[in-house]
C-alpha cells in the first residue's frame, strides 16, 4: 500500500521501498556482528527494539483497506515523547468508512495512555483530508517550516564531521 500512496501523491517515481525493507525495519534484529548485552529488554524475542510502527485497517473481511506508518519523537519543551505520523493512508474504496478515523484514534490512544502530548504528521498542500483533520480537531502548524537534507547536501555535510574529527560509530 506505500507505493498506493506514493501513487495517489503524484509521485511514484520517488517510492523505492520494498517489502523487505519494510519488514526489516518493523520487525529488527541485531545487526550482524553486533552483540546484545544480556539484560537488554526482549521485544517479543526481538533483540532491538523496532523504531517504525505500523497499524493495518482491515475490511469486514480481514482485507487491509489501511495503514498507519509512525515513530516516536520527543518535546523538549513538554519533557516527553510524541507520535510522529509518517504515513495515513486508505484504499479510495475504503474512504468515508471510518478506517482513517479509526487508525488515527489508535494512535491517539497510544498517545493518552502513553502520557505522550502530540500527535503530528504533515500533509501534502492539495489533499481533500484537510478537512478531515479539521472535523477532529487537528490544528495547521502554519507557523513551522519543514526543512530537509538529502542527497548531495547531505553527504556534504556529513563530510564535514568526518573531517573535523567528531564521527562517531553508532
Amino acid at each position: 500500500m506505500v507505493h498506493e500512496l506514493a501513487e495517489y501523491e503524484r509521485a511514484p517515481e520517488q517510492c523505492h521501498l520494498t517489502a523487505e525493507q519494510l519488514t526489516s525495519t518493523l520487525f529488527p534484529t541485531a545487526p550482524p556482528g553486533r552483540g546484545v548485552a544480556s539484560d537488554a529488554p526482549s521485544w517479543s524475542g526481538r533483540t532491538t527494539a523496532p523504531a517504525l510502527f505500523g497499524h493495518v485497517a482491515v475490511d469486514e473481511h480481514d482485507q487491509p483497506v489501511g495503514f498507519a506508518l509512525w515513530f516516536l519523537n520527543f518535546s523538549t519543551w513538554a519533557g516527553v515523547h510524541g507520535i510522529y505520523l509518517e504515513d495515513l493512508y486508505v484504499r479510495p474504496a475504503a474512504r468515508g468508512t471510518g478506517a482513517g478515523r479509526l487508525l488515527l484514534a489508535t494512535l491517539a490512544d497510544i498517545c493518552v495512555r502513553r502520557g505522550y502530548q502530540r500527535l503530528e504528521w504533515w500533509m501534502i498542500d492539495w489533499n481533500p483530508a484537510a478537512g478531515f483533520y479539521a472535523s477532529i480537531g487537528a490544528e495547521q502548524m502554519s507557523e513551522w517550516v519543514p526543512y530537509r537534507l538529502s542527497g548531495d547536501a547531505l553527504r556534504e555535510l556529513a563530510d564535514r564531521a568526518t573531517t573535523a574529527g567528531t564521527r562517531t560509530d553508532d
